[in-house]
């Protein structure tokens, strides 16, 4: 029997099935620029912040390549990826509602503030990264494979959108009036709220896709394999661990890539709203309550909105610019871009012109996002696409856990709680991570003439 093609998807079915992710994002973004504040609200002292953010990547070394394997190997009525959107979405959206809440909660159900609080985001996280995954693996079943670098920078679009209005809101409902101050070991109203619209946008969002999606059936799925069952044999959990043991080289030098890149990240991510306190703000380490700590609260989400703002129209250049310089070089420009861009927030001490510094980030943000995948996708199997880029993402979050375990001591041993110290150094994480891309990534990029054809092929 031959092989059947997958027919190119026009750019409205891409942004169809890739709405999701602007909700998934909102919901992240609201978590990146304010789960340090929110914890150090609850009480958190700066060097303990790395350590309660350690949920957030173990539980996506735990959750994604089982998500990946389990869709991998399912279906339902509602198809192979989508019932994990809807599960995963139902319940980010509880700990959207939770997790600011912690402290009400905490006199309903007598336990310790931090401790709810970090369960509560640790459902969150687990709920993200269930919601998340088969989103990265919907690219590769749906699309053809010279559709690739356009279907994740589509995603890598939607992701600043989503990310934008995440990291906008408190700000946006303080100009509507909405308080930003709060009691001693209380969230303010203005982030409480951004929470609550988080959960209904990424509900909304979720749905769309659902609706507006319909994925190839078991049956087409084995006419693109020529016939073949995509799986031939019932396949096992114990499954996910023979398959790292055969993940392509490709990958093992993208992951060493991608361990500088996260590192970097988060560093930025746990550690931005205690750097720009003590750094440009002048407050002690110790001063996590006063208004002017609030005040570098929302400057962070501000800030983090504005590097997912650049993000979007990089990710319309990044197929072009691949064109002109290869898929490796582009990541490798737009990583130093970002490695300068966190190092320059320990020279930039005016807080009116740090957005500059964001410029670097939301071109390091776009590439991060899309070209590891674009360059990885032709070196996956298709019956084996959901539990890989499950465990691409151990690339992802062994560099949080390494950073979660030791960058709160880092801060506090070597740096005196000063964290915008420890922001330099992923700034130097990422730059290294672009000297790898440079010297150990052997892809074979696409040529000129196949990447024009894939800007030419996609249509309204």
């Amino acid at each position: 029997m031959s092989k059947k093609i997958k027919p190119d998807l026009s750019l409205t079915q891409i942004i169809n099935m890739s709405m999701g992710f602007l909700g998934i994002q909102m919901a992240f973004g609201l978590q990146n620029g304010n789960a340090s504040r929110i914890l150090a609200n609850f009480g958190a002292d700066v060097h303990q912040l790395s350590w309660f953010w350690l949920v957030a990547p173990v539980t996506g070394l735990i959750v994604q390549p089982i998500i990946g394997h389990m869709g991998d190997n399912t279906w339902s009525p509602l198809g192979r990826r989508k019932p994990y959107f809807l599960i995963g979405a139902i319940l980010c959206a509880l700990g959207l509602v939770m997790l600011p809440n912690a402290a009400s909660a905490t006199h309903m159900m007598a336990a310790n503030v931090l401790l709810l609080a970090v369960i509560f985001l640790a459902m969150m996280d687990a709920s993200i990264n269930v919601a998340m995954e088969p989103f990265r693996a919907l690219i590769g079943d749906m699309l053809p494979k010279h559709q690739g670098t356009i279907g994740f920078s589509v995603q890598t679009i939607l992701i600043g959108i989503g990310a934008v209005i995440g990291s906008y809101l408190p700000d946006w409902l303080v100009k509507l009036g909405i308080s930003n101050q709060s009691a001693p070991g209380f969230v303010p109203d203005n982030v409480i709220y951004s929470f609550y619209i988080g959960a209904v946008f990424l509900i909304i969002t979720i749905l769309y896709t659902i609706f507006t999606t319909k994925e190839y059936s078991p049956e087409e799925f084995a006419e693109f394999e020529g016939g073949k069952e995509v799986v031939e044999e019932p396949s096992k959990f114990s499954d996910i661990f023979k398959d790292f043991a055969k993940i392509p080289p490709l990958m093992k030098k993208l992951g060493a890539v991608q361990f500088f890149s996260w590192f970097a990240l988060f560093t930025m991510w746990v550690f931005t709203t205690s750097a720009l306190a003590t750094h440009h703000f002048g407050l002690s380490p110790q001063d996590t309550h006063s208004v002017e700590f609030n005040k570098a609260g929302d400057l962070t989400g501000k800030l983090f909105g504005m590097y997912n703002l650049w993000a979007i129209p990089f990710a319309f250049l990044l197929t072009p610019i691949a064109k002109w310089i290869g898929k490796k070089q582009t990541h490798a420009l737009a990583l130093t871009f970002g490695g300068l861009g966190l190092i320059s927030m320990y020279f930039i001490k005016d807080i009116n012109y740090l957005w500059i510094s964001m410029i670097g980030l939301g071109f390091a943000w776009a590439s991060i996002l899309a070209m590891p995948y674009a360059m990885l996708i032709d070196a996956i199997p298709q019956k084996k696409m959901g539990v890989y880029m499950g465990i691409f993402n151990f690339f992802i979050v062994i560099p949080q856990i390494v950073n979660g375990i030791f960058g709160g001591p880092i801060v506090s041993q070597i740096f005196g709680n000063y964290a915008i110290d420890y922001i330099v150094v992923g700034g130097a994480c990422m730059l290294i991570g672009a000297i790898m891309t440079i010297v150990f990534v052997k892809s074979d990029d696409e040529t000129p003439k196949e990447i024009e054809e894939e800007i030419q092929q996609v249509h309204f």
